[in-house]
């Protein structure tokens, strides 16, 4: 019987897992921008003819090129942090909007940033050691990615 519960435990784990907490301002990651455009250096709103869905986030693309290779590989083009903004998470451990056409591709990865009311928090985010925040940023989103 002990072993059933435990049993019943972990499927029931592996069943219902828990997804992070993403930013979807105007319900969709990144405001509705292309992720996979980021990687081009470019910010370009996505279109709701291209949309999908992944670990209960909605996203937009501006292409039908884009939306494939996200579906092939989306872990490669989902914003670091769930897509809020990049130093808060690392400096304050906190989740804060973001401006859409502000980012980094750093490491493969991107990150987002607040960028309004005369404060970037790229500019910060770059003159601060970016190596060292990620380093925070990372540990932070762990304490912080389930709450809502």
């Amino acid at each position: 019987m002990k072993y059933l519960v435990v049993f019943s435990l972990l499927l029931s784990s592996y069943a219902f897992p828990q997804s992070i907490d993403y930013n979807t301002k105007k319900d969709f990651v990144a405001e509705g921008y292309d992720v996979v455009a980021y990687f081009e250096n470019k910010a370009i709103k996505g279109d709701k003819k291209f949309t999908t869905s992944y670990n209960g986030a909605k996203f937009k693309f501006s292409t039908q090129k884009n939306l494939d290779l996200f579906s092939e590989n989306p872990e490669k083009y989902i914003p670091q942090y769930g897509g809020y903004c990049a130093y808060a998470v690392a400096v304050k451990a906190d989740k804060v909007s973001i401006n859409p056409e502000t980012f980094e591709i750093r490491n493969g990865k991107l990150y987002l940033f607040y960028n309004a009311w005369g404060t970037n928090t790229l500019e910060l985010w770059q003159k601060e050691m970016p190596i060292e925040l990620v380093k925070k940023g990372n540990k932070n989103w762990e304490k912080i990615k389930l709450k809502k």
